[in-house]
This record gives structure tokens, C-alpha cells and sequence, in this order.
């Protein structure tokens, strides 16, 4: 299975899932993260270690993060490296709506991992435009 796993710092990751949900349907497969104030790295990571399926050796994830730097991705990156995943996932910072509609998409229809990085790099970029 493919997961998409949205982690952001406070609330940020679950508010998109809400949209995600919204506007494509619930997904089993899109898990949502937040790293309140206050915490722990490793707290955050326990908490996410948690939360993450048992992988099996055919699964693959997209992780979207707000911030390609923050606490909250490094964390999730760090945990899925120490999983059966590692090395079948794709991380990126950023996170907005249209990325992660198009990562959605991308993975559901069973692109190549490949193909799922070229779409979430464009899509995320293509909706950073001014409008008025």
C-alpha cells in the first residue's frame, strides 16, 4: 500500500487532511501528524511511531511537510528511516493544498514513486501565485 503521511507543526497537517477529506473523500491510507508547542522531539517521534501501520516490504509513503527544516518532518523522516520502510519513501517540505491533491492523486494511481516527486514538485510550486 501507499501512504501519504502529512505532518506539520500544530494543527497545520490535520486542517489539510480535513480538506483532503472534503474535497476527494476520506482515506485510510492519508495519516496526519501535528507536533504541538512544547514538545519533545522524541515525544513527537514516539507519538508518530505509534500512530504509523506495521510496513510490509511492498509499502511505500509520500511524507508533506510545512517546513523542510522543522522539528516535526525531520522527526517523521527519522522515524520511517528506522522502520521497514526505509528507503520507499519521498519527503518534502512546503506543504500546501495543491500539492497534496496532487500527491493523492499521483498515488492512487499507482505512479512511480519517480513521477509522484516530479508532480508534487510542480504542483506545489505552481500554486504559489498571485492573484489579485
Amino acid at each position: 500500500m501507499r501512504y501519504m503521511i502529512l505532518v506539520s507543526h500544530a494543527g497545520l497537517a490535520f486542517g489539510v487532511r480535513s480538506a483532503l477529506d472534503m474535497l476527494m473523500g476520506p482515506r485510510d491510507h492519508v495519516l496526519a501528524f501535528g507536533m504541538e508547542e512544547g514538545t519533545d522531539p522524541a515525544a513527537f517521534g514516539e507519538k508518530v511511531a505509534a500512530g504509523l501501520p506495521d510496513f510490509d516490504e511492498s509499502d511505500e509513503a509520500v511524507v508533506l511537510g510545512d517546513i523542510a527544516g522543522g522539528s516535526p518532518l525531520k522527526t517523521v523522516v527519522a522515524t520511517l528511516e528506522g522502520l521497514a520502510i526505509e528507503g520507499r519513501f519521498a519527503a518534502f517540505g512546503g506543504l500546501n493544498l495543491p500539492m497534496a491533491i496532487a500527491a493523492l492523486m499521483a498515488i492512487e494511481d499507482d505512479l512511480s514513486l519517480d513521477a509522484v516527486r516530479d508532480g508534487i514538485l510542480a504542483n506545489g510550486i505552481d500554486a504559489i501565485c498571485q492573484v489579485a
